[in-house]
Protein backbone atom coordinates (compact mmCIF):
# COMPACT_ATOMS: atom_id res chain seq x y z
CA UNK A 1 0.00 0.00 0.00
CA UNK A 2 2.84 2.39 0.93
CA UNK A 3 4.65 1.67 -2.36
CA UNK A 4 1.51 2.51 -4.35
CA UNK A 5 1.20 5.80 -2.41
CA UNK A 6 4.86 6.67 -3.12
CA UNK A 7 4.41 5.96 -6.83
CA UNK A 8 1.26 8.12 -6.90
CA UNK A 9 3.06 11.03 -5.19
CA UNK A 10 6.04 10.66 -7.56
CA UNK A 11 3.83 10.70 -10.64
CA UNK A 12 1.98 13.75 -9.31
CA UNK A 13 5.27 15.58 -8.72
CA UNK A 14 6.53 14.71 -12.22
CA UNK A 15 3.28 15.98 -13.74
CA UNK A 16 3.57 19.27 -11.85
CA UNK A 17 7.16 19.73 -13.03
CA UNK A 18 6.19 19.07 -16.61
CA UNK A 19 3.18 21.38 -16.54
CA UNK A 20 4.22 24.63 -14.79
CA UNK A 21 1.97 26.73 -17.00
CA UNK A 22 -1.11 25.15 -15.48
CA UNK A 23 -0.35 26.65 -12.07
CA UNK A 24 1.52 29.78 -13.16
CA UNK A 25 0.02 33.03 -11.91
CA UNK A 26 -1.83 34.91 -14.58
CA UNK A 27 -0.11 38.08 -15.74
CA UNK A 28 -2.03 41.19 -14.72
CA UNK A 29 -4.25 42.49 -17.48
CA UNK A 30 -3.05 45.62 -19.16
CA UNK A 31 -5.58 48.37 -18.71
CA UNK A 32 -6.94 50.04 -21.83
CA UNK A 33 -7.30 53.38 -20.06
CA UNK A 34 -4.96 55.93 -18.53
CA UNK A 35 -5.28 59.19 -16.63
CA UNK A 36 -4.33 62.49 -18.21
CA UNK A 37 -3.31 65.26 -15.82
CA UNK A 38 -4.03 68.83 -16.94
CA UNK A 39 -2.12 71.69 -15.34
CA UNK A 40 -3.92 74.93 -16.15
CA UNK A 41 -2.07 78.26 -15.87
CA UNK A 42 -2.64 81.84 -17.02
CA UNK A 43 -0.33 81.08 -19.95
CA UNK A 44 -2.17 77.95 -21.07
CA UNK A 45 -2.64 74.26 -20.30
CA UNK A 46 -0.03 71.53 -19.89
CA UNK A 47 -1.17 67.92 -20.23
CA UNK A 48 0.85 64.95 -19.05
CA UNK A 49 0.69 61.24 -18.42
CA UNK A 50 2.42 59.33 -15.61
CA UNK A 51 4.46 56.15 -15.98
CA UNK A 52 3.41 52.73 -14.66
CA UNK A 53 7.10 51.93 -14.11
CA UNK A 54 7.09 54.40 -11.19
CA UNK A 55 3.94 53.30 -9.30
CA UNK A 56 4.62 55.16 -6.04
CA UNK A 57 5.19 58.47 -7.78
CA UNK A 58 2.23 57.97 -10.11
CA UNK A 59 -0.16 57.14 -7.27
CA UNK A 60 1.08 60.05 -5.17
CA UNK A 61 0.82 62.62 -7.96
CA UNK A 62 -2.66 61.45 -8.92
CA UNK A 63 -3.81 61.54 -5.30
CA UNK A 64 -2.57 65.10 -4.82
CA UNK A 65 -4.01 66.21 -8.15
CA UNK A 66 -7.45 64.75 -7.48
CA UNK A 67 -7.59 66.17 -3.94
CA UNK A 68 -6.96 69.74 -5.10
CA UNK A 69 -3.62 69.93 -3.30
CA UNK A 70 -1.87 71.61 -6.21
CA UNK A 71 -4.55 74.22 -6.84
CA UNK A 72 -3.11 77.63 -6.01
CA UNK A 73 0.51 76.47 -5.94
CA UNK A 74 2.90 78.13 -8.38
CA UNK A 75 5.82 77.40 -10.64
CA UNK A 76 8.21 79.01 -8.19
CA UNK A 77 11.53 78.30 -9.96
CA UNK A 78 12.07 78.68 -13.69
CA UNK A 79 15.35 78.48 -15.62
CA UNK A 80 15.26 78.89 -19.39
CA UNK A 81 16.96 76.05 -21.31
CA UNK A 82 16.77 73.91 -18.17
CA UNK A 83 13.43 73.32 -16.40
CA UNK A 84 10.42 74.77 -14.58
CA UNK A 85 9.64 73.64 -11.02
CA UNK A 86 6.48 73.83 -8.93
CA UNK A 87 4.16 72.07 -6.51
CA UNK A 88 5.42 73.43 -3.18
CA UNK A 89 2.52 74.12 -0.77
CA UNK A 90 4.54 77.05 0.63
CA UNK A 91 4.02 78.87 -2.66
CA UNK A 92 0.35 79.38 -1.72
CA UNK A 93 1.21 81.87 1.02
CA UNK A 94 2.37 85.46 0.73
CA UNK A 95 5.97 84.73 1.78
CA UNK A 96 8.01 84.26 -1.38
CA UNK A 97 11.12 83.48 0.65
CA UNK A 98 9.90 80.03 1.69
CA UNK A 99 8.98 78.83 -1.79
CA UNK A 100 10.83 75.62 -2.55
CA UNK A 101 11.57 74.82 1.08
CA UNK A 102 8.76 72.25 1.28
CA UNK A 103 6.46 71.48 4.17
CA UNK A 104 7.93 70.74 7.60
CA UNK A 105 8.52 67.02 8.24
CA UNK A 106 7.11 66.04 4.85
CA UNK A 107 7.14 62.33 4.09
CA UNK A 108 9.50 61.61 1.22
CA UNK A 109 8.80 59.14 -1.59
CA UNK A 110 11.37 56.36 -2.10
CA UNK A 111 13.31 56.82 -5.34
CA UNK A 112 12.06 54.94 -8.41
CA UNK A 113 14.93 55.73 -10.76
CA UNK A 114 14.57 53.62 -13.91
CA UNK A 115 17.31 53.32 -16.56
CA UNK A 116 14.80 53.40 -19.42
CA UNK A 117 13.25 56.73 -18.30
CA UNK A 118 15.29 59.74 -19.37
CA UNK A 119 15.31 63.50 -18.83
CA UNK A 120 14.14 64.26 -22.34
CA UNK A 121 12.31 67.41 -23.43
CA UNK A 122 9.01 67.44 -21.54
CA UNK A 123 9.97 64.81 -18.96
CA UNK A 124 8.24 65.18 -15.58
CA UNK A 125 10.49 64.39 -12.62
CA UNK A 126 10.48 64.70 -8.84
CA UNK A 127 12.47 67.38 -7.07
CA UNK A 128 14.45 66.34 -4.01
CA UNK A 129 17.02 67.38 -1.43
CA UNK A 130 20.71 67.03 -2.27
CA UNK A 131 22.74 63.85 -1.86
CA UNK A 132 24.59 65.19 1.19
CA UNK A 133 21.38 65.05 3.26
CA UNK A 134 19.50 62.58 1.08
CA UNK A 135 21.87 59.83 -0.12
CA UNK A 136 18.92 57.54 -0.95
CA UNK A 137 17.73 60.19 -3.46
CA UNK A 138 14.19 60.04 -2.10
CA UNK A 139 11.77 62.44 -3.79
CA UNK A 140 9.87 65.42 -2.48
CA UNK A 141 6.33 64.61 -1.44
CA UNK A 142 4.88 67.12 -3.93
CA UNK A 143 7.44 69.20 -5.81
CA UNK A 144 8.13 68.33 -9.43
CA UNK A 145 9.85 69.80 -12.44
CA UNK A 146 9.38 69.66 -16.21
CA UNK A 147 12.45 69.52 -18.46
CA UNK A 148 12.35 72.57 -20.74
CA UNK A 149 15.70 72.19 -22.49
CA UNK A 150 14.86 71.03 -26.03
CA UNK A 151 17.89 68.72 -26.01
CA UNK A 152 16.94 67.28 -22.63
CA UNK A 153 19.05 67.26 -19.48
CA UNK A 154 20.78 63.85 -19.61
CA UNK A 155 23.22 64.83 -16.83
CA UNK A 156 20.29 64.34 -14.42
CA UNK A 157 19.62 60.76 -15.52
CA UNK A 158 20.13 58.29 -12.68
CA UNK A 159 19.97 61.02 -10.05
CA UNK A 160 16.27 61.98 -10.00
CA UNK A 161 13.09 60.00 -10.53
CA UNK A 162 11.47 60.64 -13.91
CA UNK A 163 7.82 59.64 -13.58
CA UNK A 164 5.88 61.25 -16.42
CA UNK A 165 5.88 63.01 -19.77
CA UNK A 166 4.16 66.10 -21.15
CA UNK A 167 1.96 65.12 -24.10
CA UNK A 168 0.58 68.56 -24.90
CA UNK A 169 1.46 72.14 -23.97
CA UNK A 170 5.23 72.27 -24.24
CA UNK A 171 4.76 75.68 -25.85
CA UNK A 172 3.28 76.74 -22.50
CA UNK A 173 6.28 75.29 -20.65
CA UNK A 174 8.55 77.30 -22.95
CA UNK A 175 6.57 80.48 -22.20
CA UNK A 176 6.79 79.91 -18.45
CA UNK A 177 10.55 79.43 -18.69
CA UNK A 178 10.99 82.86 -20.29
CA UNK A 179 9.02 84.85 -17.69
CA UNK A 180 10.78 87.69 -15.82
CA UNK A 181 12.21 86.45 -12.53
CA UNK A 182 14.22 87.53 -9.51
CA UNK A 183 17.70 86.47 -8.37
CA UNK A 184 16.24 83.24 -6.91
CA UNK A 185 14.76 82.26 -10.31
CA UNK A 186 11.26 82.92 -8.97
CA UNK A 187 8.89 84.53 -11.48
CA UNK A 188 8.13 88.12 -10.49
CA UNK A 189 4.47 87.45 -11.33
CA UNK A 190 2.96 84.34 -9.74
CA UNK A 191 2.26 81.55 -12.22
CA UNK A 192 -0.43 79.67 -10.34
CA UNK A 193 -1.77 76.29 -11.36
CA UNK A 194 -5.04 74.42 -11.19
CA UNK A 195 -4.79 70.67 -11.70
CA UNK A 196 -7.40 68.15 -12.76
CA UNK A 197 -7.37 64.48 -13.84
CA UNK A 198 -9.33 62.83 -16.63
CA UNK A 199 -9.46 59.12 -17.46
CA UNK A 200 -9.40 58.30 -21.17
CA UNK A 201 -8.85 55.28 -23.37
CA UNK A 202 -5.20 54.93 -24.33
CA UNK A 203 -6.27 54.76 -27.97
CA UNK A 204 -7.99 58.13 -27.55
CA UNK A 205 -4.90 59.63 -25.89
CA UNK A 206 -2.81 58.53 -28.85
CA UNK A 207 -5.36 59.97 -31.29
CA UNK A 208 -5.56 63.32 -29.47
CA UNK A 209 -1.93 63.84 -28.49
CA UNK A 210 0.16 61.44 -30.54
CA UNK A 211 1.59 59.73 -27.47
CA UNK A 212 2.59 56.14 -28.23
CA UNK A 213 2.27 53.55 -25.47
CA UNK A 214 4.89 50.81 -25.37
Amino acid sequence: MKSIFRVTVLLWALWLAASPAVFAAKAPKKTKKDEVVTISTSLGDIKLILFDQTPRHKANFLKLSKSGFYNGTTFHRVIQDFMIQGGDPNSKDADAANDGAGADNEKMIPAEIRPELHHQYGAVAAARQGDFVNPERASSASQFYIVQNHRGTPHLDGAYTVFGQVISGMDVVDKIATQPKDERDRPTTDIKMTVKVEKLKKKKITELYGYQYQ
